[in-house]
This record gives C-alpha cells, structure tokens and sequence, in this order.
C-alpha cells in the first residue's frame, strides 16, 4: 500500500507542476527583480539550453548553491581529464558566478530547470547524459522521476541525511521508497547518512567519506590579501564568516565585549548572503560603529570597528585575514557552516550549537581540540579575547583541525572507484548513442 501511495504522490507533484508551468515565468520574474534569477539566462530554469551539446559522453553533476559546487570541482576536474564533459547546474546566481571562475577545461555551467515535467524533458532530450550525480541532498521530485524514466542512472554523491530530515521523510508514507529507490546507488559521507539513505530506500550504499576534505584550499588574489593586511596593520583582528541573520547581532555584541580588553580590535564579518550587505552597514551605522564595505571597495582604517565583506566569491581571502573565525549558521538553528575551509587555511575555529549539516566533523573537531563550541555572545567574546591572547593555545588548536582534515582525505579517490561501472556504461553511451 506505502508504494501505492508513493508512486500516487509523485503523480501528484508532476501533475500540479504542469499546471502551475505557465505561471512559473511570472515567479521568475519577480525572483529576477529581486536578484535571485540572471536576467540573461532565465530562459535555462525552463529547460532551454544556453550552449549545444558537446560530442561524446557527458556526465550531469547538480549541486545547490557554493558549498555544494566547491565540494565537487575536485571530482570534476577528475572527470574531465578522463575524457568526460561534464555538466554542473546550480539554482543560484553566486554559484553560476563561482562556476564560471573556477570550472576546469571540458566543464560548463547552465542553471537548473524548476521541478517540472516539460522543462525537464526539454533538458534531458538536448543534453542526453549518461550519468546524474546529484550532490549531497538535492532531492527534487519530478527531476528524479524524469531522470529514471529515461534509465540515466542517477548517482547521490557526497550524499548527506541528518537525523531531523531522516525523520521528516519517514512521516511521508511510501513516499520516500517510491523516489529514493529511483536511485542507482548513493555514496555517504559517514556510516550513519548511508543507513538513514538505506532506510528510506537507496538499494546500493556506499561510505566514501566527504569529498570537502579533498578539495583544494579556497583561492585567493594575493595582491588584495597584501592590500588588506597593509590596510590592517597590526590590529588584532577575527571573522564572523557565512552568517545568518540574527548570527551579525552576536557578533556586534561579541565585538563591542572583546573591545573592553583589545581596544584596537577589528572584527570582520562575511555574511552567508553577501547580498544583505547594504542593510547590514546601515544596521552597523545605526549602532554608531564605523563600518567600511569591501562591495563598495572601501578599506579598512584605524578607526573602522566592522570591515563587512560583502562580496561574492571571496571566502579564501577573507579566510586569510583573521587568525580565529567564528562560523556562522551555527547559532541560527541552521545546522552549521562547513568548518573544513577555515580547518585549511590555519584558522582557529569557533561555532554554535547548531551543527547538524556537518556533524561529524565538528565532533571530531571538538574531541581533539581543533574547534571550540561557544552558545552566545559572551562566550563568543571571551573565546575571541582567549585565543587572540593565547597563541600556544591557538596554534595548537590550529594544529589539532589540521590533522583532523588531513586524517579524513581519500574521499575522491573511494568515490571514482564506486563510480567505474557507471562511468564505463556512460562512455559507451556516448560512444553509440
């Protein structure tokens, strides 16, 4: 009965997509206008191409957004000096923007088309891939569907379940069988995402570990680095990096508390969404503090409390101004930021609560000492005041999420061994087909 109803869900989403289509532009317009759609290339979200089909095989990787796409430019790279095309869609505009910056020779980007039946075959018949590797988490209903109906098979990468959404799609009734065993197989970060994936019905698993541990330091211009710490001097100086709203009020109020005994401190914040820069400057200036943008190319001074930087693409500079980071999306019940960027670039880390997204990472962090958990704004300024004062202390915590990091590669390698067979079938398919 549970399949039964499953496969009558799914119906169900396909059918209120193909009426809901013709309306669809009207809600791209609007996401346009607000920024979140390129103007230019909308025309992709309804399946039409941007690019013509290379020859041969082609392999289609989907990731959500940054994180995802930093994770597997890596297994990309890998795939394209095998001989592959390769594919990667995103849904938003700052990883269209990352992609475009750092895609290997042989890799392209097109934005993905919305969860319905006609965008979707208008792709799938243009671009014809042998291989979908979706990345992490992206379960998108119709996308799955039309992608098995046409016996592509259909790869989770990097794949992810916390217990809270594990939980939620179990309350579905058969619904979660009926999609998740539309996958061919799914490749776990940890043991416990593979039997969560088992339980809602995956039929072949994997643990390859996090390809995030693989991928290469974040990138960086090393003239503005130079720039910045020539601006910085010698102030002190720590990151509030990939906030949530509410988490630059934390940090605000951790600034003005470390200030009390580092009256030279220079607190820099990177929000999650760069695009909320302007409210939060004017949000900064209400509260009297002297705040310089790096969207609006503007240094940080001797007197500046807040450098916001508010700019897309950026992390590994940003990264390498401050000795300790605080990482955001870990005080908002948001399940944590990746803590692997900062790991690797010699930062001492610091986080909230809230780490489910990289549970395991943090956990490993926190036993061996390689990240400290803080839960509010005082303790956040009295771990900046400790670290910035301490540096054995510092550097040892450095020490400790290095060694973590580096104890955790091998993930790319395990993860194109669970991908031969699939890969083999695609180069014939492009080979014939």
């Amino acid at each position: 009965m549970g399949d039964v109803l499953g496969e009558l869900a799914l119906a169900v989403w396909r059918g209120v997509g193909r009426v809901l289509a013709p309306g669809l532009s009207i809600v791209l317009e609007r996401r346009t206008r607000r920024g979140k759609e390129d103007p230019a290339r909308r025309h992709e979200r309804l399946g039409r191409p941007r690019l013509p089909r290379p020859d041969g095989p082609l392999v289609w990787v989907h990731a959500a957004s940054v994180g995802e796409t930093n994770s597997v430019l890596a297994l990309i790279e890998r795939l394209t000096a095998a001989g592959f095309a390769v594919l990667l869609t995103t849904g938003t505009v700052t990883s269209a923007r990352i992609a475009a910056e750092r895609l290997p020779a042989g890799a392209f980007h097109q934005y993905v088309p919305l969860d319905v039946a006609p965008f979707l075959d208008r792709f799938l018949d243009h671009w014809r891939p042998g291989l979908a590797l979706f990345v992490e988490s992206e379960i998108w209903p119709t996308t799955i569907d039309r992608v098995s109906r046409r016996a592509v098979p259909l790869v989770l990468v990097n794949a992810r379940m916390s217990e809270g959404s594990f939980a939620r799609w179990r309350r579905l009734d058969g619904l979660p069988r009926a999609l998740f065993g539309r996958f061919t197989a799914a490749l776990a970060q940890a043991p416990a995402d593979g039997e969560r994936l088992a339980a809602l019905g995956v039929g072949a698993v994997a643990v390859t570990g996090n390809l995030k541990f693989d991928g290469a330091p974040l990138g960086h211009d090393p003239q503005a680095l130079a720039a910045l710490r020539r601006a910085i001097g010698e102030r002190r100086t720590w990151l509030a990096a990939s906030t949530h709203p509410g988490e630059e009020a934390v940090a605000i109020e951790a600034h003005r508390a470390a200030r009390a005994h580092m009256p030279d401190l220079l607190t820099v914040i990177a929000p999650r969404h760069p695009e909320r820069g302007d409210a939060l400057r004017a949000d900064f200036a209400e509260l009297g503090l002297v705040v310089a943008s790096r969207s609006r190319g503007e240094m940080p001074g001797p007197r500046t409390d807040v450098y916001l930087a508010d700019t897309i693409g950026e992390m590994g500079l940003v990264y390498r101004l401050a000795p300790i980071a605080f990482v955001g999306g870990s005080i908002s019940p948001r399940g944590g930021q990746n803590p692997i960027e900062p790991a690797r670039l010699d930062v001492a880390v610091l986080h909230g609560p809230s780490t489910h997204n990289f549970a395991e990472i943090y956990r490993d962090l926190d036993a061996r000492g390689g990240a400290t958990a803080i839960a509010d704004a005082e303790s956040l300024a009295r771990e900046v005041v400790a670290l910035s004062d301490d540096g054995p202390r510092r550097a040892a915590s450095i020490r400790a999420a290095r060694d973590v990091v580096e104890a955790s590669v091998g993930a790319l390698d395990r993860t194109i061994a669970a991908l031969a067979p699939h890969l083999e079938r695609a180069r014939d398919t492009g080979r014939h087909g």
